[in-house]
């Protein structure tokens, strides 16, 4: 079993995580942002539980590489017993930590009775981190909202932490947003209820013991400076995987580590290696490739660079000689 780096890193890697994020934070992304942040915690995609449970293939599900810690593992369930088993297998599989939904707005997840919905029952999710934390030794933690639709008062937000925290709940990460469950689809979850942020403070506030990890409208390295004068942690969620070069300065500025100079020529050449390995098992370079695509902005040339690598990343032949010739030319540009 690999270590849990999360208790033996002399800084918190919660200080700054990148946010779990659905068809976006797959293991390939994650390689991505681990060359330009070594300390930053990533997380999955959510996996749900019971998909876990009866899956065939649990490899796919849960297999990570070993660059790509520190790493949590996000999962969506209410089912207490499956929760309890994904977290023994997170465990035994090498996750630094597992981390509850109970932020997701989406219809298909409510219908499921798991994410933003269960704010709504917080003894089933109490009931749900008590198992999962009697089933393994690594932290649990929680995502969840301000409230959603009525429920949405101070009170009944500090009750909800506590009744988690009692349970056993070690971190909580709250999007600084409400959910609407009725009215919105997921996208305007993510924009139109406004963010919060005092509210959150209001909770740190009250429960300074607790370590709280703000979310919600976290966009530059200057936002997570003033986020961490208040808070224990800030996740930063869409302008990590639309903007990933932003975020190099990430571990001098926020984990005080020795900065190294990157280039975005220098981490897609960093990236080749997992590239060629991901083809050789069978893999697509587009998998990949759609991602590298959002480090090539703000710079001449960037559209076309963008489309050359489009283009040729979805061919049925396409190579590492893609990135390759991607990366020369970046350089030769001086980026």
């Amino acid at each position: 079993m690999i270590s849990n780096s999360l208790k033996t890193n002399d800084i918190a890697n919660y200080r700054l995580s990148i946010a779990p994020m659905m068809d976006c934070t797959d293991r390939h992304f994650r390689v991505l942002m681990r060359q330009i942040t070594k300390q930053s915690l990533l997380y999955t995609e959510m996996i749900v539980a019971q998909a876990l449970h009866y899956s065939k293939n649990r490899n796919k599900l849960l297999d990570f590489d070993e660059i790509e810690h520190p790493i949590s593992i996000q999962l969506g369930g209410d089912n207490p017993y499956l929760l309890a088993e994904a977290a023994q297998m997170a465990e035994d599989w090498g996750y630094d930590e597992i981390n509850l939904n109970v932020g997701c707005p989406s219809p298909k997840v409510k219908s499921g009775n798991f994410g933003a919905c269960l704010m709504g029952q917080p003894k089933i999710v109490a009931n749900c981190i008590e198992k999962m934390r009697r089933s393994c030794n690594i932290p649990i933690t929680v995502k969840h909202r301000l409230g959603i639709d009525n429920l949405d008062t101070d009170d009944y937000l500090i009750k909800f932490v506590d009744t988690c925290s009692l349970a056993g709940a070690d971190r909580f990460v709250v999007h600084a947003r409400k959910a609407w469950l009725n009215g919105l689809n997921p996208k305007e979850n993510r924009t139109i209820p406004p963010l919060q942020y005092e509210r959150v403070e209001k909770l740190k506030n009250n429960r300074p013991k607790l370590i709280i990890e703000l979310n919600g409208g976290i966009n530059t390295i200057n936002d997570c400076i003033k986020t961490l004068k208040v808070f224990d942690g800030a996740m930063v969620g869409r302008a990590a995987y639309s903007h990933p070069f932003i975020w190099r300065e990430i571990d001098s500025v926020i984990f005080g580590k020795q900065e190294e100079n990157l280039s975005r020529s220098k981490i897609i050449i960093k990236i080749i290696p997992f590239a060629q390995k991901h083809l050789e098992n069978g893999g697509r370079l587009w998998q990949i490739s759609k991602h590298i695509i959002n480090l090539i902005e703000n710079i001449p040339n960037a559209k076309i660079l963008r489309q050359e690598l489009s283009e040729k990343s979805q061919t049925q032949k396409a190579d590492i000689s893609i990135l390759k010739k991607i990366a020369q030319q970046l350089k030769d540009a001086g980026q």
